[in-house]
Order: C-alpha cells, then sequence, then structure tokens
C-alpha cells in the first residue's frame, strides 16, 4: 500500500480512530459500527467508509468492523509498535503543560528531552523530563527528529533554523510566527489565540442549530 495516495484529510482523522479504538479495545468491546465511529470522533460515516477504503477490506456489511484487528492495522499504519522521542524546546508555562501531559496513555510518543533559555531552569526536570539549555541543541537533540515548539515569536525563527541544521524534519510549531523550513521539514502550525477567535467568529456568524 502506497500511503503517498492516502489524502492527507484522511491521514489527520487517523490518530482520532485509532485513540476511540484502543478505548474500545480496553473495555473489552469486539466490533464496532461506522455509525458508532461516527459517533465518537464527529465524523460522518460515510467520511469513515472512505476512508478505510483506502485500507482496503476493513469491516464486513452487517457486521462491522473488528475492533481488535482495526487497532492493531492502524497500529502498524501510525508506527505505535516503536516508540517515538520528541524534544520539546522552551519549557514556559506552554511548555510545562506538555511536559506534563501523558501521551502515552494512547500512543507510543513520549517528550524525552526538554531545553530552555532560562539557566533557573536547567538541570532540573518536569514529570521526569529533564532541562537542558536550548545553547546545548548540538549536544544533547541526539537522534531526535520531531520537535515541539513553545519558545517566544521573536526566537522561534532562529532556533528553528538551528533544528533544521541538526536533522529535526518535524515541527510542532506554537508560536504566532510563521517560519520558514527547506521543503523536506514538515512543520504544522498551531495558533491557539487564532483559533479561539476563528471559534468566536464561527459562534457569531454560523450558529449551530439545536437538536
Amino acid at each position: 500500500m502506497d500511503q503517498n495516495k492516502i489524502p492527507q484529510a484522511t491521514a489527520k482523522r487517523l490518530p482520532l480512530y485509532y485513540r476511540f479504538l484502543n478505548n474500545l479495545n480496553q473495555q473489552g468491546k469486539r466490533r464496532v459500527s461506522s455509525k458508532e465511529l461516527s459517533e465518537a470522533v464527529k465524523v460522518d460515516s460515510a467520511t469513515i467508509r472512505r476512508d478505510f477504503s483506502y485500507f482496503g477490506a476493513l469491516g464486513k456489511k452487517g457486521y462491522g468492523y473488528n475492533v481488535e484487528y482495526l487497532l492493531g492495522f492502524f497500529r502498524s499504519t501510525l508506527d505505535q509498535h516503536e516508540v517515538t522521542e520528541v524534544a520539546l524546546i522552551g519549557a514556559g508555562n506552554l511548555g510545562t503543560a506538555f511536559l506534563k501531559y501523558s501521551f502515552l496513555k494512547n500512543n507510543n510518543i513520549r517528550i524525552t528531552k526538554a531545553f530552555d533559555a532560562d539557566s533557573s531552569k536547567v538541570g532540573k526536570d518536569i514529570d521526569g523530563v529533564p532541562i537542558f539549555h536550548v545553547s546545548d541543541l548540538e549536544e544533547e537533540l541526539e537522534n531526535i527528529r520531531v520537535v515541539i515548539l513553545t519558545v517566544p515569536a521573536s526566537e522561534a525563527e532562529e532556533i528553528a533554523e538551528k533544528l533544521v541544521n541538526l536533522g529535526v524534519n518535524g515541527i510542532l510549531n506554537f508560536t504566532p510566527a510563521r517560519i520558514t523550513v527547506p521543503s523536506h521539514v514538515r512543520v504544522h502550525h498551531i495558533d491557539l489565540a487564532v483559533e479561539l477567535q476563528s471559534l468566536v467568529y464561527f459562534l457569531k456568524h454560523y450558529p449551530l442549530e439545536k437538536e
């Protein structure tokens, strides 16, 4: 299966499906319908069936989907058989919140190192994650290829350039800055202020009807 042919919109929904299926499996449920999936992940049934169709026959008409089989399939598809180590740059309020969040509850992503420019934080740890000085990136980043960026916007571009030079190829950018990186590096921008403004705008101009 050539996963490059899977639409990006579908790829973004795969972790949602995986998380829900993981919860179902822990509850001992053996099968699930597309309707149940739809209600849980807030994606319409037709979209779910189309998403799953890219991977072949994953279910049976009238039966639904085998939870254990689907979970194993998406675990393999999402490379959940091995732990992915992630570094966090910027151990301020937002960064600290990430360090305290247990990613391993539903997947195999682990923040193993954090970096900050505040010397008073260096040498300490937050929930078991050691804090290094940002000047030690070259020595300490090692083989980590995915980074969460939670630094001030004014520092984002410079740090992103350093990360790219050190071989990082995936950045989850929580700063307002739109950093510039080479074409082989993937950046996902998440601006909380923009998302909140968007939510308020939609509430005012596109109100949802009550059921």
